[in-house]
């Protein structure tokens, strides 16, 4: 990582947008990197064509009850019987936060040649990021603390804050402070852990009518348990451990449970009209992108 990256954005006005152009010149690599997942990706309608006020024509629609008659586009309607009105576009730059899971659980990886779940989940997220602000949206990381906002200095700061380290525990907690109400969010972790806070983050969401979207990341390892004879289980951080002689005997109760989790994931966004996916670190990054992008474009 560059000393850049590293420094973080502290300063406020000119002197933090003189910063931020001169990081946006330098591309810390995990930006790049996030802008070439983007590209990728073909940018369509994003779902914000929503009749309102703007300056692009949508549609045209028969006249209905309670519509005015300076609605009325004369020169469609005298083609037909019919009275048209000509709707144009609102364009609502909306607001999107991301909490990405910084816990010591996501920087498993069981390859050495294999991305670690941590750093698939920071990629995704910006260039998710990169996506959404292309499309003239507002985001946000919930680690940052400030309010979702467009623009490539925003895109900056996002990466600052994904690639600085912080003290954390084994395993996340969903973060939802400032999110707006009916804004959007997204949500992209292991989660491995206790489930309990992510039923609370689900709720308070869901109270301030929040739409969303849910990307569990794991490692193919969590998923098939290649494990027989003596092994010894250890948490990333060190604070859980089980030693086993017989670790082939717990596959089957470790997979249920596994799927058990899965099942309690699913319908908790369900419940909350959020979509929900797993991702894999040996697939393919720009298949868990492109999921995003259209998990978004639902949320509408």
């Amino acid at each position: 990582m560059s000393d850049a990256s590293q420094s973080g954005l502290t300063q406020t006005g000119p002197r933090l947008r003189s910063r931020s152009e001169a990081l946006a010149g330098t591309m810390p690599p995990l930006l790049a990197d996030a802008e070439r997942l983007a590209s990728t990706v073909v940018l369509g309608a994003h779902g914000r064509r929503r009749s309102g006020m703007g300056d692009e024509f949508w549609q045209y629609r028969p006249m209905a009850h309670g519509d005015e008659a300076r609605m009325i586009d004369w020169r469609r309607s005298a083609k037909s019987d019919v009275h048209f009105i000509k709707e144009k576009e609102w364009q609502a730059a909306q607001s999107v936060l991301i909490w990405v899971d910084d816990s010591q659980s996501m920087a498993f990886t069981g390859d050495k040649n294999r991305a670690t779940k941590s750093d698939r989940a920071r990629l995704l997220a910006l260039a998710m990021s990169v996506l959404l602000v292309r499309g003239g949206e507002r985001v946000g990381l919930s680690t940052i603390g400030q309010a979702p906002r467009s623009g490539p200095v925003q895109l900056v700061r996002i990466a600052e804050a994904l690639t600085s380290d912080r003290d954390s525990g084994d395993y996340g907690v969903p973060q939802t402070t400032g999110l707006p109400f009916q804004s959007r969010a997204i949500f992209i972790s292991d989660f491995m852990g206790d489930m309990a806070p992510v039923e609370a983050a689900m709720a308070k969401a869901a109270d301030r009518g929040v739409r969303g979207a849910m990307l569990q990341v794991l490692d193919p390892m969590e998923e098939s348990f290649p494990f027989d004879g003596r092994t010894i289980f250890e948490s990333m951080g060190g604070s859980l451990r089980h030693e086993t002689l017989k670790a082939g005997d717990l596959k089957t109760r470790y997979l249920d449970r596994l799927a058990e989790r899965k099942g309690r994931l699913t319908a908790l966004t369900q419940q909350a009209a959020w979509q929900f996916d797993t991702h894999h670190t040996d697939g393919s990054a720009q298949a868990a992108l492109l999921w995003l992008y259209r998990a978004t474009e639902r949320m509408h």
